[in-house]
């Protein structure tokens, strides 16, 4: 059925290798703009639970994905103005869904004007949390019309719900996939200037004729010296020592 394939397509967006947060939630928006039934903008934003010093909790916005540009200037509007269906979905954690906004303008007196203006009449909206345990974010997943009434919610609205779950899996194991990729990445630079600073004991021993503790204690008294880390003391010493050395300069009269 039409409805599974496009919920698996769009849980498959973050399990792409190499994909990142932004790029999976900017596909995810494009896919559900383009699969849903009256839809013609889609929304999907991450968000992380932040606890306040008088023990309130409010949620701020770490990465999000739109599939039209009005849309997003439409969500940018929402958050500094506190109002509109995404953040009323995040703050109270239901479903939030707007037939017409025109016929609600006291609902959202702040966001009213900007909807109409960037083509936000009809929405439906779903937050879902993370699936990962402690994890504290949470995902909505908005789908939009310029048009009123736009949307069947006896079938939109379970569609969305779906959407929004199979998203929260993805965008987490998308996450998982970053984070993974960034200790990798750390874990090789750690073992590049573990490297780099073993040679370069390695050169001062053999001048000084001293240990491998010495001869570290002579880099990082340069690198204190002049305000720089003991790998780019080291990295400057193997540079120096084996790069390469000058030709030697021909003394005498030029051959015929």
């Amino acid at each position: 059925m039409w409805i599974e394939r496009l919920a698996r397509d769009i849980g498959a967006l973050g399990q792409e290798d190499g994909t990142t947060l932004e790029r999976a939630l900017d596909q995810m928006s494009r896919a559900a703009a383009l699969g849903v039934p009256g839809c013609s903008a889609a929304l999907v934003v991450v968000w992380r639970e932040v606890g306040g010093p008088d023990g309130s909790v409010r949620h701020v916005v770490t990465d999000y994905g739109a599939s039209h540009a009005d849309l997003s200037a439409a969500f940018e509007h929402q958050y500094t103005s506190d109002q509109g269906p995404t953040v009323e979905a995040v703050r109270d954690m239901r479903q939030v869904r707007v037939g017409d906004v025109l016929r609600e303008p006291h609902r959202w007196p702040r966001y009213t004007s900007m909807a109409v203006q960037c083509g936000d009449r009809s929405s439906i909206t779903l937050p879902s949390p993370m699936p990962g345990e402690g994890d504290d974010r949470v995902i909505t997943f908005g789908v939009h019309s310029g048009r009123a009434d736009a949307f069947d919610e006896d079938v939109v609205a379970p569609l969305t719900a779906l959407l929004a779950e199979h998203a929260a899996v993805s965008l987490y194991s998308a996450g998982r996939q970053a984070d993974a990729a960034r200790e990798t990445a750390h874990m090789r630079r750690a073992m590049s200037a573990r490297t780099v600073i073993d040679q370069a004991k390695g050169i001062i021993m053999h001048a000084r004729g001293c240990d491998a503790d010495t001869a570290f204690t002579a880099l990082r008294e340069v690198a204190q010296r002049n305000r720089k880390r003991v790998v780019e003391v080291a990295r400057d010493l193997v540079e120096e020592n084996t790069g390469p050395q000058p030709r030697p300069r021909r003394t005498g009269a030029p051959r015929e």
